[in-house]
């Protein structure tokens, strides 16, 4: 009989102003599926750092194949600045993902943890930007990491990967660098002060509304010290 096959897609780090975006695919067949609902693999945002990671390295282990796409703050600035906003960089990454993955399989149903309220439209445009439909059935679901095993997989696998990269960045700029996401008080402050110092660096994110507000308080202050 032959296997079905589901591939799983979902991000992490969409909304921060430090750091990349993280987009992970992770294809598995039913056997697989049932094992990793009992080991317990959920929705990343449920587990502990220590539980996410010992569940990444079994998932890289056990499923069928996956890919990560990690993109950069100065390439989502340059989409933005070009017209291209955030949503449409997420489905030209998952439309990378599925085209990198679907090779020589007979049929794959994709289920994309979709970042649009109108999932219609978005799985459109999505759909567009895919090599080979064919052998593909497209899901674009709210709240896919939550409801299905495949994007629940790809979820821990993106959020490894985030936090793998702001490690790296931590290890450069010091552990108040924070998360990166504009919630964290940490962040804040190390935006407010270090953002003309490291404003070349790569690692902000200067379309973002938190940077722009911050830049334009800056300089208010220095025109009212002028």
């Amino acid at each position: 009989m032959e296997k079905i096959l589901t591939l799983g897609i979902d991000d992490a780090g969409r909304g921060p102003v430090i750091g990349p975006m993280v987009l992970a695919g992770c294809l598995i067949d039913e056997k697989t599926e049932k094992e990793f609902k009992k080991i317990g693999v959920k929705d990343s945002k449920s587990l502990t750092a220590k539980r996410r990671e010992f569940l990444a390295e079994i998932i890289r282990e056990k499923a069928t194949t996956f890919e990560v796409v990690v993109i950069h703050p100065s390439e989502i600035d340059g989409k933005n600045h070009s017209g291209i906003k955030l949503n449409e960089v997420e489905a030209l990454a998952c439309a990378k993902i599925i085209n990198r993955i679907n090779k020589g399989y007979k049929k794959i149903k994709v289920i994309v943890d979709c970042p649009s309220p109108n999932k219609t439209k978005w799985r459109d445009y999505l759909k567009l930007k895919i090599n080979d439909l064919s052998n593909l059935e497209v899901l674009c679901e709210h709240k896919a990491d939550r409801d299905y095993v495949a994007v629940s997989a790809a979820s821990i696998l993106a959020k490894s990967v985030r936090e793998k990269e702001m490690n790296v960045l931590k290890e450069k700029y010091g552990e108040e660098i924070g998360s990166g996401y504009c919630s964290d008080q940490l962040t804040c402050n190390f935006l407010e002060k270090n953002f003309k110092k490291h404003i070349e660096s790569g690692i902000f994110r200067q379309t973002w509304s938190t940077w722009q507000r911050l830049c334009a308080v800056k300089e208010q202050k220095n025109l009212t010290e002028f």
